[in-house]
């Protein structure tokens, strides 16, 4: 009888098959005890219109995660293309993020940053234990873009810019989507 063994599951490999999937950058701000809290993240997408939610997910290993518990809104600020320092800044950990970066106060004190692409102003909604992370599903309370601003994306460990496309999708978002 031959026993057939699996190989081991390679994570940097799969790490780098993620990266092939093109994401936005945001920062998600919070005011927890009078403070406020930030952090770089790419792993934010929607989830529901009805009601309008959004996920993001931190490390269960990132000292800031029992502040993100606490706070009872965030503010989803999409970076816009020219605004990879802004990302670097707030992918930092154990530094001083706010320093010189000015912000106007949100729902919930979180800070709204200048200059994004958009800013999602949000109420905690709920929370979810998944692996190494921690879900976080927040309910859009208000939100503005701006037209002129194309978001900043990450892919392949670098970040990109989008380029003008000469077709546009008719019937987006899907209905298979929602």
């Amino acid at each position: 009888m031959t026993v057939r063994m699996e190989p081991a599951f390679d994570t940097r490999a799969f790490r780098h098959a993620l990266g092939h999937f093109p994401t936005g950058v945001c920062v998600v701000t919070a005011r927890v005890d009078g403070a406020p809290v930030g952090m770089t993240v790419n792993s934010f997408n929607s989830l529901s219109l009805d009601p309008p939610l959004v996920l993001f997910s931190v490390a269960t290993g990132a000292a800031s995660l029992p502040l993100w518990r606490r706070a009872e809104g965030y503010a989803v600020n999409v970076l816009a293309e020219n605004q990879k320092d802004m990302s670097d800044r707030f992918a930092r950990s154990g530094v001083n993020k706010w320093e010189g970066t000015t912000y106007a106060e949100g729902l919930f004190g979180a800070p709204a940053l200048p200059g994004v692409a958009a800013v999602l102003e949000c109420a905690a909604w709920a929370t979810h234990a998944a692996g190494d992370h921690v879900l976080f599903i927040a309910e859009v309370r208000r939100f503005r873009t701006a037209s002129g601003r194309r978001p900043l994306v990450f892919s392949k460990g670098r970040y990109a810019k989008l380029h003008e496309t000469e077709f546009t999708a008719s019937l987006w978002p899907l209905d298979i989507h929602y």
